[in-house]
């Protein structure tokens, strides 16, 4: 059973916001788990708030994809499910919680990406939506 994960994608000018853990080396989408009994909508709210202190507007969210990939950091044949949202917020993002670092990349970036961050990314290109 893949781990299951909301994330958040957000690009200005042609990059894509991403977020590194505290003592991680790969960028990922900003996001994280449901909770028992959690809508995607408030799940989603409550892991941006928390990992970037700003509020999403639920009313602005929008369902953009889910993506499967090799789970990074995990043993083999661990899979992570991750259901991608398009969203407008409030606030600046800054990095919060565990988040260590936030950066706008760009294609040529992939390598400091996970894997199913990689296969956003290049679906959001195929999309002309990031350089």
């Amino acid at each position: 059973m893949p781990i299951d994960k909301l994330a958040l994608v957000r690009i200005e000018e042609g990059r894509l916001l991403c977020a590194r853990s505290r003592g991680k080396s790969a960028f990922f989408l900003p996001g994280g788990k449901r909770e028992a009994g959690e809508s995607d909508a408030a799940a989603l709210c409550r892991e941006i708030e928390e990992e970037l202190g700003v509020r999403i507007r639920p009313e602005t969210m929008r369902l953009l994809r889910v993506f499967e990939a090799a789970a990074h950091g995990q043993p083999e044949g661990v899979l992570v499910r991750l259901t991608c949202y398009a969203a407008d917020f409030d606030g600046e993002p800054r990095p919060a919680a565990e988040i260590e670092e936030l950066a706008w990349l760009g294609t040529g970036d992939r390598a400091r990406m996970s894997l199913v961050t990689t296969l956003v990314i290049e679906w959001l290109v195929e999309r002309g939506l990031v350089r």
